[in-house]
């Protein structure tokens, strides 16, 4: 069965994209658009104005699955008001749940899984000429791209994402990305310096390093994992990325505790290129908690290894992520939280209220919490790290410090904004410029006069 006519469906090639979800999505999103890009497809900044229409979605929680569904939902519009005559879907939601989307929104012609997304072009291709004889193109995800497939960097030019793995291995109870993203597949180091050279090439200056679980990155390649306590993959990743000319910055996301090595941190410390900067999911301090997620750490080792990494590098700025609620976790285990938070002081902490996701180990865990003591506990998570955060911004008061400027501020053009080494891109505070000029991607001296919640505010002293 054909499910279009033969006479071709896009006479101009233009092309809508939406990218929703995480920074890992995104990269999917811009190697699409450069395989799209080398085919003759040119992006259309309306939607009414595109005959493609992709939406690369995302499938974490629940409120993730709403925001798709609400743009696949708007974008199908077009298909009546505008130019549009294919709206594919892809990503995490195509891949889980692409079956009984297909009878549930008719409306959608294409549905390409996690594994799939390399194959944008040639699958359009078919579409466009009635070669098709079905909607769903989902496997289970094996590939990930490489330093040879073109990407569209729809980041600030000044700084990109660098996806070093996909999958992941670990297995949590609570997580359905294995399902989602199939199991661990590392790059090599080579293909990552290659992809480093390219960006910085074109601008990059600051590199931020994504994967599910950095600290598994190489185990599944020969010589990867931990050896005799250090980690000579990770180790050399990060070397090898140092000496990338151009880039400034290197940004380390997701780095597990249980396998942070003493190798990785005296590198962190000695380095002028990886910024004084972890990202290390711990999601509880209460052992038993820990235990029911099947986490490999303790609450004493998490303690151990902030502890380890403050020795090593004394300003390091730290985020991390906690569940709250989790199936089981009583008042002991939340005060646990409670307190290991307090102690870690955190710069940086994303708050997650627990829910059931189907397809997951933990929905069949008993001792589900209540709804009104899962907010009772986030409030108070989130007041006591706003107080902390608070306190540690306002260290910087009087202080200089390098942030690479981002462009005028979000509400008004007298002002300008940006991060420095302690501030991730999109998840973090920023620094607000109230006196002074520089241009989006420069890096420059500022002394910070003035601490907000989560903003510092400064003056420009000096560009580099």
């Amino acid at each position: 069965m054909s499910i279009v006519s033969n006479d071709g469906l896009f006479k101009q090639k233009s092309l809508f994209f939406t990218s929703l979800g995480c920074s890992k999505n995104l990269v999917d999103s811009q190697v699409m658009l450069g395989h799209l890009k080398l085919d003759g497809f040119t992006i259309a900044q309306q939607p009414e104005d595109a005959e493609v229409i992709i939406v690369n979605t995302c499938s974490f929680v629940e409120a993730a699955k709403r925001e798709s569904i609400d743009t696949v939902l708007d974008l199908a519009e077009f298909k009546i008001d505008g130019k549009c005559q294919a709206l594919v879907i892809s990503g995490c939601m195509a891949q889980r749940y692409h079956g009984e989307l297909e009878s549930e929104m008719p409306e959608i012609d294409m549905f390409i899984g996690t594994g799939e997304y390399h194959k944008i072009v040639p699958l359009l291709k078919a579409l466009d000429e009635g070669k098709l004889d079905k909607k769903s193109f989902v496997e289970i995800p094996r590939y990930i791209h490489t330093e040879f497939d073109p990407r569209l960097n729809t980041s600030p030019g000044y700084m990109a994402w660098l996806k070093i793995s996909e999958g992941c291995n670990r297995n949590c109870t609570f997580c359905i990305i294995p399902t989602l993203r199939g199991k661990l597949r590392s790059r090599t180091v080579d293909s990552l310096v290659a992809e480093a050279k390219n960006l910085a090439s074109q601008g990059v200056r600051e590199l931020n390093l994504i994967s599910q679980d950095f600290s598994d990155y190489g185990v599944d390649l020969a010589g990867g994992g931990k050896q005799e306590g250090k980690n000579p993959m990770i180790y050399e990743l990060l070397s090898e990325l140092e000496k990338v000319e151009g880039v400034d910055w290197i940004r380390v996301f997701y780095f597990y505790p249980d396998d942070l090595t003493e190798d990785v941190m005296e590198l962190m410390a000695r380095s002028t290129k990886i910024t004084k900067y972890l990202d290390m999911p711990i999601q509880h301090f209460a052992d038993g908690v820990l235990r029911r997620m099947n986490r490999r750490a303790t609450g004493e080792l998490i303690h151990s290894k902030i502890a380890r990494l403050r020795e090593h590098v004394p300003n390091i700025v730290l985020r991390t992520s906690v569940i709250v609620g989790f199936p089981g976790e009583t008042e002991e285990d939340f005060q646990a939280m409670l307190e290991g938070v307090k102690a870690a002081r955190f710069n940086h902490l994303g708050v997650f209220k627990y829910s059931d996701e189907e397809g997951t180990p933990a929905v069949r865990l008993s001792g589900k919490v209540p709804e009104e003591v899962i907010e009772a506990r986030f409030e108070a998570l989130y007041e006591a790290q706003k107080e902390i955060a608070r306190e540690l911004n306002q260290e910087y008061v009087g202080k200089v410090i390098d942030v690479l400027v981002e462009g005028a501020h979000e509400e008004t053009d007298l002002l300008l904004q940006g991060r420095h080494a302690g501030q991730a891109p999109d998840i973090d505070g920023k620094v607000i410029i109230n006196d002074g000029m520089a241009k989006a991607g420069e890096i420059v001296k500022v002394e910070i006069t003035e601490v907000l919640d989560y903003d510092l505010v400064g003056r420009i002293v000096d560009i580099q």
